[in-house]
Formats: structure tokens, sequence, C-alpha cells
């Protein structure tokens, strides 16, 4: 198991960030190299500059899906030298997901290696695995496009959790703009320019009314005001944006309330994109998995990842991982060493049990 962190460590030295598509691309060419030493068949995809690795049995159907991505959050150059110390792994990307994307390649070694020593091939592969690029931008290139053709008994999205829970919620995401303009008057009388502020400042402090409920343990709906920018220029009439993420329950009415705030605002409203609550389909996998992780429960989180898509195609499937004391995308990022063999282990065990019923769950 030690070559997980070590293949973690050489995972978090690429600075795959968004904003660098050259580190992405040779991040990926790095597991191709991985994979094409195990012997293993993969697929590659490229969804508009966004690349996408998946292994899948031979046949194409997956019974199981492991799904991980690359990409990580900006850092200084500092957090791509993996530091390992205290029985942690620190460094960007770290717990969010190279440890993952690692323990998906090491576990997916293993069972090849197996049969291919049984005198057997990828057919009988009783799991796949998708590496995707762009978990951190929305997903919308790489799980969105690749789930879509998958077709799979249980996703396994190692991205989430602890080891101690297993994430079977999570919120619905709304992004909105809103675009506030001053009145067609010369931009050379300046005080006219804080009508578009002003109108905007107003507009966000309704908003942010509606989510007073919210609490330090999210239960409820919530807003993260996530840029502001001008899109001034000299002698131009005053244009400001706002973007923000809205984060809903099932039990917000959000056609409802976007109409509401419609009805009430001054600036123009820009809907994005209204993206699923991410929400378990019960499954015989879940139960299984439980059953070999005996210091596991189900719970719930705030956050939303790619496992949204899940539930936009119907797919069944969880949310897991090692422990990160929450530390992802802060200067202090790291993954419990201990914890990582820990789903390791548990995960290698639960394909075999998957393996050795052939196992088609009554689902």
């Amino acid at each position: 198991m030690r070559e997980i962190i070590d293949l973690t460590k050489k995972l978090i030295r690429f600075k795959s960030m968004p904003s660098k598509p050259e580190e992405i691309k040779n991040c990926i060419e790095f597991i191709e190299k991985y994979l094409i030493n195990c012997k293993a068949e993969y697929s590659l995809f490229n969804h508009p500059r966004t690349p996408s690795i998946q292994v899948a049995p031979s046949g194409g159907f997956v019974p199981i899906l492991l799904m991980t991505h690359i990409d990580v959050v900006d850092g200084p150059d500092e957090l791509f030298n993996p530091v390992e110390k205290n029985q942690k792994l620190y460094g960007r990307g770290s717990i969010d997901d190279k440890y993952a994307v690692a323990l998906s390649l090491v576990l997916l070694k293993k069972h090849l290696q197996k049969l291919h020593q049984e005198g057997k091939n990828q057919d009988t592969l009783p799991f796949g695995i998708l590496i995707t690029s762009d978990e951190e931008i929305g997903g919308f290139n790489g799980a969105n496009k690749a789930l879509q053709d998958i077709e799979t008994n249980f996703c396994i999205v190692l991205d989430g959790g602890s080891i101690e829970k297993i994430v079977v919620k999570e919120k619905g995401l709304v992004r909105l703009k809103l675009i506030s303009r001053d009145k067609e008057v010369p931009g050379s009388k300046p005080d006219t320019k804080k009508d578009a502020i002003e109108k905007l400042i107003d507009d966000l402090i309704k908003i942010k009314t509606y989510f007073l409920k919210s609490t330090p343990e999210h239960p409820y709906r919530s807003v993260n005001i996530s840029n502001i920018k001008s899109k001034n220029s000299y002698n131009r009439i005053p244009r400001l944006e706002a973007s923000l993420k809205i984060r809903y329950t099932e039990n917000d009415p959000m056609n409802a309330f976007m109409t509401r705030l419609h009805g009430e605002l001054h600036s123009e409203i820009v809907v994005e994109a209204i993206e699923p609550l991410f929400d378990k389909i019960p499954s015989s996998y879940l139960k299984l998995l439980l059953t070999l992780s005996k210091h596991t429960a189900v719970g719930f989180e705030d956050g939303s990842n790619d496992a949204r898509f899940l539930s936009k195609y119907g797919i069944k499937g969880i949310i897991w991982g090692a422990n990160g004391n929450q530390s992802q995308h802060s200067m202090s990022e790291h993954v419990d060493i201990e914890s990582v063999y820990s789903v390791y282990s548990i995960l290698d065990e639960f394909m075999k049990r998957c393996y050795a019923k052939n196992t088609k769950f009554s689902n």
C-alpha cells in the first residue's frame, strides 16, 4: 500500500490547476504511462480540451465505478512539493483529490495483475475507474460528459466524506449573475456612477435576507458571493457584475424563488446553471460497503462535487474517502495516511466480494 502514497506525491508535483492546462495534460500523460505499464486498456476523452481517462472491463459495462479527479485549486509553488509528517501527507491536492486518483490506480493495478496471473483479461475486471480534470470548475466537460455514456451498477465518488462517514446527500447548486447598469448618461458625470454600485449593493442585501436561517452546520440553503467585477471603460455607461452560488436543499422551491427575485431586484438576473442535488438511490452495494467498514455511517455534506451528475443520469452511488480534516483548498491541505490505507483495504475487499459472487445485486 505504500505505493499509493509514493504515487500521490508524484501526482501532487503536477501543478494541475485550471489556469495551467499544460500541467493537466502532463499529469494525464503520466497516468497514461502508468496504465500502459499495468497493461490496462483505457480510453482517453477530450471534451473540449478537458481530458478524462476511463478504464473499464473490455465489454464496456462497469459493475462498480470509482470516480476521481486530478485538477486542483490554485496555490503557491511550495504546496506542490509534498511533505510527509506525523502520518500525514501535505500538499495541494493531497486530499482533494490526488490520493484518490493514486488509490484507484493502485487498486486497478493489483486486480489486473491477479486476473493476468489467472489467465484472464480485463473482461472480468469487477470495477472500472474514471479520472477527470475539471471538477474544481464545475465538471461540465469531465464527469458530466463521461457519465452519460457509462453503464454501471454503482459509483463511488472518492472525493469527500471520511473513513467514518459515507456521504449520501449534498445540496444542489444554482449559479447566478447579477448585472447592474447606470442610466444612459455621459461618463463625464461621475456622480451617476454611484447608481450601478448602489443598486447592486441593494440587491445583494436583499438576496442575503433570504438566507438568514443558515447556521454553521448548513442544514438550510446558503449563498456565496464569489466575484464582483466592473465592465466600465472611459466615458461609457458603468456596468457591474456579481457572481453568486446558491446551495439549495430538497425543501427549497427554486423556481418560485427565482420568480420572486426577478420581481424584486433592480439588476438583470442571468441564471447560468441550476445543478441538481445529489441524493442516494437505495442500493445493496451501499449495504455491503457498510458491512465491511465497521466504523462507518451514512451522513450529509454541505458542499457540491461531481456526484451531482450521478443524480442527473440516475446512477446509484455515494461519496466516500480518506480523512483530511476539512483541509482541502487550504494552505495546510493534507490527507491522513492511515485512513488512506483503510479506504484501500475496504475497497479491495469490496471488489473481491463483488468478483467472487459475480455480483449482480438486486438494486
